[in-house]
């Protein structure tokens, strides 16, 4: 029961920060147009991707429990790697426009409605607020992300309210251009930070938060365990982590002997590194695996 009061609150939470967030982007661009701010609508592209990020976030988390399929035997985890595909496109695209837009305005700067700036920065800390709020009542690992994603849109706002005082009270129109430039190039390095890391998964790479060396060695620290070959590591979506390995144990180990020794290796690794799917097979020394690369 308490499993499944989770599960509905993390929906519902998501849910809510989404459809704040798709609101407060439709605000955005029509403020963006009326205050003649690239700050505003730069966010507002920003927003967009953020919009569909929860989205896929919301879908996903309905996902979580689906129990796999044979078509799918590990699950739904990794089609969230296409929602995080289909968001960074939209972010490039959207920040390129903005760059483009923004040089020119640099070279010869326009007016923007400061004081509607400063408005629409207000509401934007609020709704983005609420959502932070909402989302940090949470407890899965789904809405942290997501929460930390959207306390960033916050403190962009921060920034676009700063500019806007500023604005009130001295003639620099330079800071909008050079604000919406500094969110584009902000959205971009985070492009291409998520894109690396969603190539490494696809791509089965070891998980970029578990060293798999440590991973060896805390193995090997049973003294049952002569060696390890034929070890996989890996990750379906960046946190549901996968690990498969045969161990070379000692001739004299009996069977009953093997299953604790599985049970305390799988609790270690679990506890200490969050691999969620181990695969343990047991050899002696003498045994062919039957793989090629065994050793």
């Amino acid at each position: 029961m308490s499993h499944n009061h989770n599960h509905h609150s993390a929906t519902d939470n998501i849910s809510t920060a989404f459809f704040l967030n798709l609101f407060f982007t439709i605000i955005e661009f029509i403020g963006g147009i009326y205050t003649n701010s690239l700050a505003i609508t730069s966010d507002a592209i920003h927003d967009l991707g953020d919009s569909i990020s929860l989205g896929m976030a919301w879908y996903f988390q309905k996902l979580s429990n689906k129990k796999p399929t044979k078509t799918y035997s590990y699950g739904f985890k990794r089609f969230s790697l296409l929602g995080a595909i289909i968001n960074s496109v939209i972010l490039l695209v959207g920040s390129i426009f903005i760059i483009i837009e923004a040089i020119p305005r640099i070279i010869t700067p326009e007016h923007a409605n400061a004081k509607g700036m400063m408005w629409f920065a207000v509401l934007g800390i609020l709704v983005n607020g609420a959502a932070v709020l909402k989302l940090r009542k949470g407890t899965s690992i789904n809405e942290r992300v997501v929460s930390l994603h959207m306390l960033e849109d916050v403190l962009g706002w921060v920034a676009v309210l700063i500019a806007s005082i500023v604005m009130q009270f001295w003639d620099i129109p330079i800071l909008d251009p050079i604000l919406s430039l500094l969110i584009a190039l902000f959205i971009l390095y985070n492009v291409f930070k998520n894109g690396r890391e969603s190539v490494r998964i696809i791509l089965q790479g070891t998980p970029m938060q578990i060293s798999s060396d440590e991973v060896r060695a805390k193995i090997l620290d049973f003294k049952q365990v002569k060696s390890i070959h034929d070890s996989h590591l890996w990750t379906m979506d960046g946190e549901y982590n996968v690990l498969t390995m045969h161990l070379i144990v000692q001739e004299s180990l009996t069977w009953n002997e093997g299953k604790i020794l599985k049970k305390n290796i799988r609790k270690v690794l679990h506890d200490e590194f969050h691999l969620e799917h181990i695969t343990i097979e047991i050899e002696i020394s003498n045994e062919d695996c039957g793989y090629i690369d065994c050793v």
